[in-house]
């Protein structure tokens, strides 16, 4: 139930939208240069008060569970990129079980004199695939990482090449299914039953496929998952980066393994309590990108980009209508008459799909999505939105991403309405509060009313195990998925974590829309430990459209 953000892997299968569009999220393209040092600004709102951390809680898997043992080779002959296969059990709790297979990936430190150690990744998601976007996307670590550290990621339990969901028998039979729910999300009652068939029908046919993978392949699962990992290459304690659902991974893992955190870097944070929902509550009265605030993040960026915009001459913004308010009410009348006469494919809803998932990388996707915009006001239909750039020397560059495999992990884990019904009116009032992008991110979440499994194994709490070392949380001003507001939430529900700003645009501040103040902080963080001074705030090194 995944959508393409803006770095879908080469040849993903995906529509313009569904479940976790902004939060599989890293970028096909390179971010920022080499570290620099960036000057502090001023402090962010403040976030609520932490609650008193709590004692350590013993680790867990046990220590009769057996640590995979990783057999490094070449990915692909002469690929700087080694792979390997992880064994790890289904159900942690019973370890003479089911065992499962992850897919691993390493980049060695350049500079092996100076190796710290192994840096563990996770790109997001749900249902990022680790083993093609880490790759794709590594020359957008700091140079001083990609030097010091071994680059490790890997596939989640139930993505990609590990041991996947996979509700299909027949890749034509998945083509199929991926036709019947309306690009972006649906509009009027016929879509709107479309749509909803539609995942009532994944969500059958994924329950007789395999029943027990779907009740473990929660983020707790994975967390242990990656504690194995974090053993089977000798490390006493995790270096780890996680992004947006990587983000809510890593305060899974701070919670569970709080004694084994050496470094941790949580950029585009999940509120935890979003997530979680409330406990024990199987039928809530809204989404959690909604309780994210998903919607309202996405219309505040929407704006920035239609004032930058509007700000630029047509040669800098393709889609400026020479000021901020007049680009604004170009934009609604597109709108307008999208609802009322599509240009090809190009329906109201793809095209409020495409604006969401383009604002999330500043360069080149806020020009792309204004040449695309002006094209729609004239009324052609966009040209086809560049290629990526080629798959990486990777094992299997291109594996199988369908819907269900960030909708198993999504739905299992998080807490969502159960009625189908619910979700209409849930977009009007969105609607009221975001405009168009408060109607993508509402059905965004509605596959999950219909999923048929919930975690076994899943963590809803509490958040606030003090670690052995601090984490370093950053939020983004302008991020269309995931608010600053989640950063601020998860600074404050763990045990000892700093904020860092990012006062910039886009999702995510390591893969794209370059700070080299944010990289320099993150280096030396991970480096030697030192944590910004509180309330730093950073700035992009460049605005859109500038």
């Amino acid at each position: 139930m995944s959508a393409p953000g803006p770095g879908p892997t080469s040849g993903r299968r995906r529509r313009a939208a569904v479940l976790t569009a902004a939060l599989a999220c890293s970028a096909l393209l390179t971010g920022p240069g080499p570290a620099a040092a960036g000057s502090p600004s001023e402090p962010p709102p403040a976030a609520p008060a932490a609650p008193a951390p709590t004692a350590p809680v013993p680790p867990s898997p046990s220590p009769s569970v057996a640590v995979p043992r990783l057999d490094w080779s070449p990915c692909r002959p002469g690929s700087p990129w080694d792979c390997a296969t992880a064994k790890v059990p289904l159900d942690h709790a019973a370890p003479a079980g089911r065992t499962i297979e992850l897919a691993v990936v390493r980049r060695q430190a350049t500079d092996p004199a100076r190796r710290i150690g192994t840096l563990f990744v996770n790109p997001g998601g749900p249902g990022g695939p680790g083993t093609v976007q880490v790759p794709q996307n590594y020359d957008a670590f700091p140079k001083e990482l990609r030097e010091r550290f071994d680059i490790v990621s890997w596939d989640p339990r139930g993505i990609g090449s590990s041991t996947a969901v996979n509700c299909f028998d027949t890749t034509d039979e998945a083509k199929a299914w991926a036709a019947r729910p309306p690009a972006g999300f649906p509009v009027g009652a016929q879509e709107r039953k479309a749509w909803t068939d539609a995942y009532e029908d994944l969500g059958r046919l994924c329950e007789k496929r395999d029943p027990d993978l779907l009740r473990h392949v929660s983020t707790a699962d994975t967390a242990r998952d990656l504690d194995l990992l974090r053993r089977s290459v000798g490390e006493p304690q995790l270096n780890y980066l996680g992004v947006s659902y990587g983000t809510i991974l890593g305060a899974t893992y701070a919670n569970l393994f709080p004694g084994s955190v050496r470094a941790m870097v949580l950029d585009s944070n999940i509120a935890p309590r979003a997530w979680t929902g409330v406990p024990g509550q199987d039928d809530p009265r809204t989404t959690t990108l909604l309780r994210m605030g998903s919607d309202r993040t996405a219309a505040a960026t929407l704006d920035r980009f239609l004032v930058l915009c509007g700000s630029a001459p047509t040669t800098r913004c393709a889609f400026s209508a020479g000021s901020p308010e007049a680009t604004r009410e170009k934009f609604d009348r597109l709108m307008q008459r999208l609802r009322e006469r599509p240009i090809g494919p190009w329906t109201y809803a793809r095209t409020v799909a495409d604006t969401v998932n383009s604002l999330y990388i500043v360069d080149p996707g806020w020009t792309a999505l204004a040449g695309r915009l002006q094209a729609l006001s004239q009324g052609r239909v966009p040209e086809p939105a560049a290629y990526p750039p080629p798959p990486p020397p990777v094992a299997e560059p291109n594996p199988y991403l369908g819907d269900e495999q960030a909708g198993a992990v999504w739905c299992g884990d998080s807490p969502n309405p159960r009625d189908p019904a619910a979700y209409q009116r849930l977009e009007e009032d969105s609607a009221r509060r975001a405009g168009d992008a408060g109607r993508f991110w509402t059905w965004a979440a509605e596959p999950c009313a219909t999923w048929p499994a919930r975690a076994a194994a899943g963590y809803d709490g509490p958040w606030n195990t003090s670690t052995a070392h601090p984490v370093l949380v950053i939020g983004t001003r302008y991020d269309p998925s995931t608010p600053y507001s989640g950063a601020q939430a998860m600074a404050a529900e763990l045990a000892d974590a700093r904020l860092l700003t990012n006062d910039g645009y886009g999702h995510t501040a390591l893969f794209n829309n370059g700070s080299s103040c944010i990289s320099a902080y993150e280096s030396r963080y991970f480096v030697d430990g030192t944590l910004p001074p509180p309330g730093t705030v950073c700035r992009a090194d460049r605005t859109p459209f500038s």
